[in-house]
């Protein structure tokens, strides 16, 4: 099988390679195929961010752009995408970009091996926020540089820069002759050959009759795993599925009472769509990874890959989410919990692909917490995830929900919790026989991000905090019922 031909915009021209393999990576693609070393190779596996490159395409008309890890970006995966490096920023006469001219005016930089990943994660800021007359707050510059580890030069210049470049004079590329070169090139004009080596269809029917097909193909969205697998384990794909450019599996939409998710929406997105409902979740959010990877991963990839540390599927349990998997013989529903059998193995058949995910819209009544403890506050792995809904109606739990990862051998659901909960009142001794249950419930391992006993220990103070927090939002909820009796 021929890997098919690959088209991006880079440098204001059109490139057209051929031969290229289906587990070569972006940052290969540069550094090796295209003799290109202003992109740097750090840790290799989108933790350290020195490889964050810029990558933009057409998503209804409107030019998308997007900061992402090039180390775990699938070269073939760019097809119809503009992309930029830190190589590019300046204009032809060497004239510095307003992100270049910041970082040097604030002495962001000092050795300098990772300031082109800190310059590509301000320009997607600059892109997405300066020029659309949106100010840069510090909060946001930092959520933007979450996936730049590096920092030899301290935090402050680098955030500071970050300030600084919306106050520079702008710079505008050229949009309307980057379209126009983007729709030239786009996926849906092309015409993906039945055999090739990497294939990325454009429509639901044609995914799931190549994955009837070939069940054998390596199944990718945002590779940040599979990109590990190929960089670190060094595995390698006859044939890879790319479903990335499924129309359908790019949608969010509203539906019967739930937010249902396409699998192929990025989880920036897919976490933007859920903190609508419910904006309390904004932190942990952006807590998941760093930002590069959010931009890149997508949450059915992240639901697929069913690593029992993945932090959105804990919180989709507690939310009761269900998964929708389909293959030409047709469809089915199952609760999220049920896709899984055992350390990263699920029940879907070799000829069905996760398509959508279902997220019942909030209650009136809802009390939700959603808990990350890890050793960094980004761009970590957790050692114990948490997340708790309840439904409390006259001071009783009518519906407890709760999930929990790193504690079993997939993301679960601590039943015997939510029934020690489920009809009590919601007081300190009821919680505290809650909190003894949960310890109970499961027997984690001890590895490099815990011990046993510290996770065990940590979920019952995390319900104990989710017990805590919610007695002020009672006690506020109280008062205001009573002043509205009183006016009444």
């Amino acid at each position: 099988m021929n890997p098919p031909i690959l088209q991006f915009v880079w440098r204001g021209e059109i490139v057209t390679m051929h031969n290229i393999a289906p587990t070569r990576t972006l940052l290969q693609l540069l550094r090796e195929d295209l003799a290109h070393s202003a992109t740097k190779e750090g840790c290799n596996e989108g933790d350290c961010g020195a490889c964050t490159v810029v990558l933009a395409d057409l998503q209804d008309d409107q030019i998308s752009y997007r900061a992402v890890n090039s180390c775990i970006k699938m070269a073939h995966a760019i097809n119809g995408m503009a992309l930029w490096t830190a190589a590019e920023l300046a204009a032809v006469d060497g004239t510095a970009h307003p992100v270049q001219q910041a970082l040097h005016q604030c002495h962001a930089s000092q050795c300098g091996f990772c300031t082109p990943g800190f310059a590509m994660s301000l320009f997607g800021l600059y892109q997405n926020r300066v020029l659309q007359d949106q100010p840069v707050s510090r909060t946001e510059a930092q959520e933007a540089l979450s996936g730049n580890l590096c920092r030899c030069t301290g935090y402050r210049p680098i955030l500071d820069a970050a300030e600084q470049m919306g106050a520079l004079p702008r710079v505008y590329l050229d949009e309307t002759r980057l379209r126009r070169q983007l729709a030239s090139i786009a996926p849906a004009n092309r015409s993906w050959e039945a055999a090739c080596s990497y294939d990325a269809p454009t429509r639901l029917d044609a995914l799931l009759a190549a994955r009837a097909a070939r069940p054998q193909a390596q199944l990718v969205a945002g590779c940040t795993d599979v990109g590990l697998w190929v960089n670190k384990l060094h595995m390698e794909f006859a044939q890879v599925l790319d479903l990335t450019r499924v129309a359908e599996l790019k949608t969010i939409t509203v539906q019967d009472g739930h937010t249902v998710i396409g699998t192929a929406v990025s989880l920036n997105d897919a976490f933007a769509a859920l903190e609508l409902d419910r904006p309390q979740l904004h932190a942990f959010f952006s807590r998941f990874a760093g930002l590069p990877v959010r931009n890149a991963g997508t949450l059915g990839g992240n639901i697929a890959n069913g690593s029992p540390i993945g932090d959105s599927m804990p919180l989709l349990i507690a939310l009761r989410a269900s998964v929708v998997l389909m293959s030409l013989r047709g469809q089915r529903e199952l609760p999220l919990e049920a896709l899984y059998t055992g350390y990263r193995k699920n029940v879907m058949a070799a000829d069905e692909v996760l398509a959508f995910v279902r997220v019942p819209l909030p209650q009136t009544d809802e009390w939700l917490g959603a808990y990350k403890v890890s050793k960094r506050t980004e761009d970590d792995i957790s050692a114990v995830c948490l997340a708790i809904k309840l439904q409390v109606h006259d001071g009783r739990v009518t519906q407890a929900s709760i999930g929990v990862g790193g504690v079993a051998a997939t993301p679960v659901r601590a039943r015997q919790t939510e029934a020690a909960l489920t009809g009590q009142a919601w007081t300190q001794d009821v919680v505290n026989e809650a909190k003894a249950c949960l310890r109970s419930e499961f027997q984690p391992i001890s590895d490099m991000r815990a011990s046993a006993a510290y996770r065990t220990q940590v979920l019952g103070n995390l319900l104990q905090r989710f017990w805590l927090e919610n007695q002020g939002a009672a006690e506020v909820s109280l008062a205001a019922l009573t002043l509205a009796g009183e006016n009444a």
